[in-house]
């Protein structure tokens, strides 16, 4: 493999990590700055909501995904860093909003009113408050949504003892 290629992969890059050396006990620690969640005695990342708009207006509109992802940003207490869209032809849309936090994700199907979003977040931001956002945004009531706490699992109490 050339040397652009490892680059482009980001093989041999410096990003600034430290060597990991942590233990169950030192993530259990209710001091740490990690972002991981503590609740009711777990442990987990992050909440990932699978966001399904159905019936949906303005799916094919990069300006207003993009606007949805600022608001649901704004509204969830988490921090930017950046957005990419990509429109496709004849309809659809696809982005990423990067967050400190994580990302909040979308592929359109304008054609039938069908959005899928992922939104992603670790630490004290509130994920689950990105739903009123995309329904308001999306003129549309029906929004589905499950749950998966990443991380859940990974560190137990047991683990820490």
């Amino acid at each position: 493999m050339s040397g652009a290629n490892l680059f482009q992969l980001g093989i041999g890059l410096e990003t600034g990590a430290q060597a990991e050396d942590t233990t169950a006990r030192d993530i259990l620690d209710e001091d740490r700055d990690d972002h991981f969640i503590r609740e009711d005695g777990r442990v987990f990342a992050g909440r990932h909501l699978i966001i399904e708009v159905v019936d949906g207006h303005g799916l094919d509109d990069e300006g207003r995904i993009q606007q949805a992802f600022r608001d649901c940003v704004e509204t969830c207490g988490a921090t930017l860093l950046h957005i990419h869209t990509h429109k496709f032809s004849p309809q659809g849309v696809s982005g990423v909003a990067v967050l400190a936090e994580s990302h909040i994700s979308v592929h359109t199907w304008p054609e039938i009113g069908y959005g899928a979003f992922d939104v992603f977040m670790c630490g004290d931001s509130k994920p689950w408050l990105a739903v009123d956002v995309l329904k308001r945004a999306f003129g549309t009531a029906d929004v589905r949504v499950k749950e998966l706490l990443r991380g859940d699992g990974v560190v137990s109490e047991a683990e820490a003892a």
